[in-house]
């Protein structure tokens, strides 16, 4: 009790008034008459219903223990141990401190323990008190899954009444959160046991069994699949949950029966072109985004929607089509409180409070829609100052909105018309560019993903970009731990260094460090290593090939012109033997196809250098590489290949009489000759004009 005090010293003054009405309630728990005691507990329960002060008082005066003795003790009679359970249940009904204090009691082994009595009444007044415990935020849901033996004890006790089935599907659903948990529940027969109750007689017990299914569905493909092929009463789970999306049934069913679906759908269990997902969820979640809805109403539709359509873009048609949904989601700035709510003035101080929870959400689900089709992102960005609200999202105090409002921006930025067009006129890369300073993690990958968008060359913000000193965040960024965040650091610095005058291509070089240049190029992750040898061969190269937003970029060796070399050899005359020495290394390396394409193509950028090309020349090693990869039984290396050896003979440079005799001496002419047969009609053009410059 000490303790108590301690840690709220204001509730003394508090105490001295009422301690002596609350003390006497306490004290008659300890009577030794067992039947005083039972009229104590039960004036103590009318003392405490609907008074929070007087339930506060009790706790402190230690009344938690005393009562859970009682409820434990075999002595104690049924009445005495169910009044028990009745106060307790009510003293969970008050504040979290009392969550809080009863939980430090250990109320919930105690409870647990009592649903092992036969008695049906006193079960439902421990479920009760259990199920106001455990649906607190402040209650730990470990604690239900500890003992093993409790969740099968909880299946079999559903059959025991309405009330069992409504308390313990509540349970369910509240402390289902991770993966582990769905498959305990789903281990133990939780599909087959709640099944049967969305039909039930009782509303309550239907929308509890209703929520108990959304969050085992989730991103759950063992429950999806399982649930497609459910019956409940000789009828099709996916009808029944379309049965409870209905106009006229209640709204929280509306939409938890759409959560169903949606998972379901997400998980691969219901085609996204299902009837029951085009013609029945999605236009249901479209209706909870209408200003009528309440506001958490429309928060969980728009969330759910972007969440049901975010892989597919016929869905993201149909929803762009349908109920004018993009411009109603324009009403979730402008409109906090549902129209029925108006009059409601707690209801409008509580709107406000959470207005920022529907701009997140409206941001999320103009993501989803504009994630792949241009005339959605058209119509979003045509919607009235709709940039202007991105721009300020970017800077909302809360994290959740701002991380939304990046998402979005990522989603309009994959658009060459937006880049050239809105994106401009609002300077949007200035905001970005703040939330990149100091943002977690999460904040980063999609701000700096749309960063690498904005810095494509026929974007008109990259030369602004490129001034406000971008170079040294994105190679900070390149050091980080998560690989997402050091694949986009790398991804736009070679969107920045295609086609880029040479001051920039060698400020890069020069911020990023050969080190690190190199350690990127041994980098575990495919994507990064990628990335990094696509910045190389835009750094070498002097006419690289247009990249749209979210493609991999580089330089194209089809359009090859000759006769622009010292870019090339002013880095690889200060780089030269390190980058040949990463070329070697990757060469012969365990890498994929791809990898190695790409690394041939800079190999063929350095034999376009003017002197670059003795570092190829004097290096055997190398030639018999190029060699090798000649005859490789991949047409894509082939080329690559193919294409550093016309590059090597070209008769316009100086040297060119030498290099052809070395080569030709090396066996090249004759392989040569042999592709200008190959099956590949590329590979043959190819092998035929480089013939052609030995015979000039």
């Amino acid at each position: 009790m000490m303790a108590c005090l301690l840690e709220a010293p204001l509730r003394i003054s508090v105490l001295s008034e009422v301690t002596a009405t609350s003390r006497h309630y306490v004290d008659r728990l300890f009577d030794p008459d067992p039947q005083n005691v039972l009229q104590g507990v039960i004036d103590m329960k009318n003392a405490v219903i609907g008074n929070n002060k007087q339930k506060a008082n009790l706790i402190v005066l230690g009344a938690v223990p005393r009562l859970l003795y009682l409820l434990q003790q075999s002595s104690s009679s049924l009445d005495l141990r169910t009044e028990c359970a009745v106060v307790l249940g009510s003293l969970a009904m008050g504040t979290e401190n009392n969550i809080k204090s009863l939980v430090d009691c250990h109320i919930i082994p105690a409870l647990l323990q009592g649903l092992l009595c036969s008695d049906l009444i006193f079960i439902e007044a421990c479920l009760r008190c259990l199920r106001t415990v455990f649906i607190s935020p402040v209650t730990p849901v470990q604690l239900l899954y500890t003992d093993p033996t409790v969740i099968p004890h909880l299946m079999s006790l559903l059959s025991r009444s309405q009330h069992t089935q409504e308390y313990i599907t509540q349970i369910f659903a509240h402390c289902c959160k991770t993966p582990e948990h769905q498959t305990v529940l789903f281990n133990h027969g939780a599909i087959q046991n709640i099944a049967p109750l969305l039909i039930s007689p009782s509303f309550k017990v239907r929308m509890q069994a209703l929520k108990c299914f959304s969050v085992l569905a989730y991103e759950n493909a063992q429950v999806s699949m399982t649930l497609v092929n459910v019956l409940v009463d000789g009828e099709q789970l996916s009808q029944v949950f379309v049965r409870m999306m209905q106009r006229d049934k209640p709204i929280e069913m509306q939409l938890t029966a759409a959560k169903c679906l949606t998972y379901m759908c997400r998980a691969g269990a219901i085609r996204t072109d299902d009837s029951c997902v085009v013609l029945k969820t999605l236009p249901c979640l479209v209706r909870m985004c209408s200003k009528e809805r309440l506001l958490e109403e429309r928060v969980e539709g728009a969330e759910t929607l972007a969440y049901l359509m975010e892989p597919d873009i016929e869905l993201q048609r149909i929803a762009s089509v349908t109920d004018h949904l993009v411009s109603m989601l324009a009403d979730y700035f402008k409109y906090p409180s549902s129209v029925s709510a108006i009059t409601d003035i707690k209801r409008l101080d509580h709107d406000l409070k959470h207005a920022h929870e529907l701009r997140q959400a409206a941001f999320k689900l103009y993501a989803s829609l504009g994630s792949n089709d241009e005339d959605i992102r058209k119509k979003i960005t045509e919607t009235e100052n709709m940039m202007d609200r991105i721009v300020s999202g970017l800077s909302e105090s809360s994290i959740k909105v701002r991380l939304a409002a990046v998402r979005c921006l990522h989603s309009l930025s994959r658009s060459v018309q937006q880049l050239r067009t809105s994106f401009h006129d609002h300077a949007v890369w200035k905001p970005l560019m703040k939330l990149l300073q100091n943002a977690p993690d999460e904040v980063l990958v999609m701000a700096s993903s749309t960063l690498c968008n904005l810095l494509l060359e026929f974007s008109p913000s990259k030369e602004p970009i490129l001034e406000s000193g971008v170079i040294e965040l994105l190679c900070s960024l390149t050091q980080s731990d998560s690989p997402a965040l050091r694949v986009n650091g790398i991804w736009a610095l070679m969107n920045m260094a295609f086609q880029a005058d040479q001051k920039v291509k060698v400020e890069i070089v020069r911020a990023l460090g050969t080190e690190q240049l190199f350690r990127l190029l041994s980098d575990p992750d495919t994507n990064v290593l990628m990335k990094t040898l696509g910045l190389l061969r835009n750094l070498l190269s002097t006419r690289p090939i247009a990249a749209l937003p979210d493609a991999a970029g580089g330089d194209d060796g089809s359009t090859h012109r000759h006769g622009a070399g010292e870019h090339i050899d002013q880095i690889m005359s200060s780089h030269g033997k390190q980058i040949m020495q990463a070329v070697t290394l990757i060469l012969e390396g365990e890498h994929s196809i791809e990898v190695k394409e790409q690394t041939l193509c800079i190999l063929a950028n350095i034999a376009d250098g003017n002197t670059a090309k003795e570092l190829i020349m004097t290096n055997d090693d190398m030639l018999q590489k190029i060699k090798y990869y000649m005859g490789h039984s991949n047409v894509k290396l082939q080329l690559a290949a193919t294409f550093c050896i016309s590059n090597l003979i070209w008769n316009e440079e100086d040297g060119s009489q030498e290099r052809q005799d070395k080569l030709r001496e090396m066996g090249f002419v004759d392989i040569l000759h042999k592709l200008t047969q190959a099956s590949d009609p590329n590979l043959c053009d190819r092998a035929k004009t480089a013939m052609q410059q030995y015979l000039a």
